[in-house]
């Protein structure tokens, strides 16, 4: 089986845009603020915008299941107050799950939080709970930047973030951390920010001893883990400096990486130097990087092409990527697929 762990639901009907954009308007005018009653999108429409998308392509490509949650750009935590968040949250959750709903043998939900800038993690765990128990999540999105790009809340070791990591020890998931739009403009959405806050969230970490508090949390970093393969030897050297431990020990129980990297040297060196138990197949198509190549004339988020040209990976090392690490780290997925004899 071929398991990809970052899928976002990018195609979504345009309803659900229009439905957005008028609660933005809401913050100035209450007049203006939609009732959550008043989206409306059938299972057709669903369906349709799926089939022709992201199944389309799945099918193309040769990948069986997508762990689907909200559009990364869309979660936009730093738009309006909590309440604001929290009725966007649940609305694009739902969403994705009535995609697993309608395409069980190919979709899993994962959640959106309503994380929203200076309000306490604390108040996202209702709408966590009720997407792992009534949704039947695998895992959530964790933001570690809800201002959107102007990097105002405490590094993700801070026990600020606890009560996050305390419900995600509790229900044996992981958490994607993947920031949303940037409202600040030194900083481009997907050229930059992504990049810069999978390499932040990374360090964090390494000064940290977090995972002496949490041995069991998992955190998964997308992109190939920005620029942390590129700069391994900085790392382990910063890490040495700090008495930390080897990062083997320090941060690879914990730590695993995606491969949302767009181009053959880029995976190469990605599993060069990251073991192969740290690396969970993905694309997140039809998300940042959408066209074709020219040098190759392949679509550049077709990354089952680069594992399968990687030289190094044997065949069990690519089992490994596509699916055994990501139901390791994904328990919850593991259980609902042996509940389903696969």
């Amino acid at each position: 089986m071929i398991i990809d762990c970052h899928g976002h639901y990018t195609t979504a009907p345009k309803a659900l845009e229009n439905w957005r954009n008028r609660q933005i308007a809401g913050i100035k005018d209450p007049a203006l603020k939609p009732r959550v009653a008043d989206l409306r999108i059938s299972d057709d429409e669903l369906r349709e915008s799926i089939e022709t998308n992201q199944l389309a392509k799945m099918k193309e490509r040769g990948s069986d299941l997508t762990i689907f949650s909200p559009r990364a750009s869309f979660m936009a935590h730093h738009i309006g107050d909590f309440e604001v968040s929290q009725a966007w949250a649940a609305i694009c959750n739902e969403l994705c799950f009535r995609v697993s709903q309608l395409f069980p043998d190919h979709f899993v939900p994962a959640a959106m939080l309503p994380q929203s800038p200076g309000v306490d993690p604390k108040t996202c765990i209702p709408e966590l709970e009720k997407c792992v128990k009534e949704y039947g999540n695998v895992g959530i999105n964790l933001n570690p930047d809800p201002s959107g790009g102007h990097w105002n809340s405490p590094p993700l070791s801070d026990r600020h973030w606890y009560p996050i990591y305390e419900k995600m020890v509790e229900y044996d998931i992981p958490a994607m951390i993947h920031v949303s739009t940037s409202c600040n403009p030194a900083f481009h959405t997907t050229g930059a920010h992504y990049l810069n806050a999978d390499t932040t969230a990374f360090m964090q970490c390494l000064t940290s001893d977090l995972f002496k508090d949490f041995p069991t949390l998992r955190f998964l970093i997308p992109h190939g883990g920005g620029a942390v393969p590129y700069h391994w030897g900085r790392f382990r050297g910063l890490a040495q400096e700090l008495k930390k431990p080897l990062l083997s020990e320090h941060l690879l129980n914990n730590i695993f990486f995606d491969t949302c990297v767009y181009h053959q040297p880029g995976i190469d060196l990605l599993n060069t130097v990251i073991p192969v138990k740290n690396v969970l197949f993905a694309s997140e198509m039809i998300g940042a990087v959408r066209g074709i190549d020219p040098e190759t004339g392949h679509y550049y988020d077709d990354t089952k092409r680069y594992i399968e040209a990687c030289k190094i990976l044997s065949g069990a090392d690519r089992q490994q990527i596509y699916e055994g690490n990501a139901r390791r780290v994904f328990p919850r997925l593991d259980a609902a697929l042996k509940a389903k004899g696969q």
